[in-house]
């Protein structure tokens, strides 16, 4: 019996391990250094305890919008307290540059978010853009999950029973 349970949880493993390698080999190379993001269900089973939830879009090429999300985010946090609110940022269009890595005078504030639970969603339409428009893939912050369409994960967010702000 403890065989088969053992089998079964490496069948398991591995099988979810295959399907992760299996998206970002599909995303392409920014999904090899920022892993996809989990599912709405996923992330929505993970805090069951939130009283409320808020996905937060990020869409937009004016500097002052990105920093004003992550205000929007750490107010909501002093709002509702800490592991009380699920808060998830997606940034897309133009407002992808606000989870690139360099020159982002925004790293520390999304590193601190991050540790404080909200999660970053990097829309991988909008990578493969930047790509061709710099010649090199951006490097992301280290908080950064790719979803594969940044207004669909907004859209999944909503349904999902997310309210939805772009600040």
């Amino acid at each position: 019996m403890q065989n088969n349970k053992m089998t079964s949880r490496r069948f398991r493993t591995t099988t979810l391990l295959a399907a992760a390698l299996t998206a970002a080999m599909m995303m392409g190379g920014a999904a090899m250094a920022n892993p996809p993001a989990e599912s709405v269900a996923a992330v929505k089973a993970a805090h069951p305890d939130a009283v409320a939830r808020y996905a937060l879009q990020i869409s937009d090429a004016d500097p002052a919008k990105r920093g004003m999300v992550l205000k929007v985010a750490e107010h909501l946090i002093k709002g509702y307290g800490k592991g009380k609110v699920d808060i998830e940022i997606v940034a897309f269009g133009p407002g992808i540059k606000l989870l690139f890595a360099n020159d982002n005078p925004h790293t520390k504030l999304i590193a601190k978010l991050a540790e404080d639970g909200v999660r970053f969603s990097a829309c991988n339409n909008a990578l493969k853009h930047m790509t061709k428009v710099l010649g090199h893939e951006p490097k992301l912050v280290p908080a950064a999950r790719i979803v594969p369409a940044g207004i669909v994960r907004v859209h999944d967010l909503a349904v999902d029973g997310y309210f939805v702000d772009k600040p």
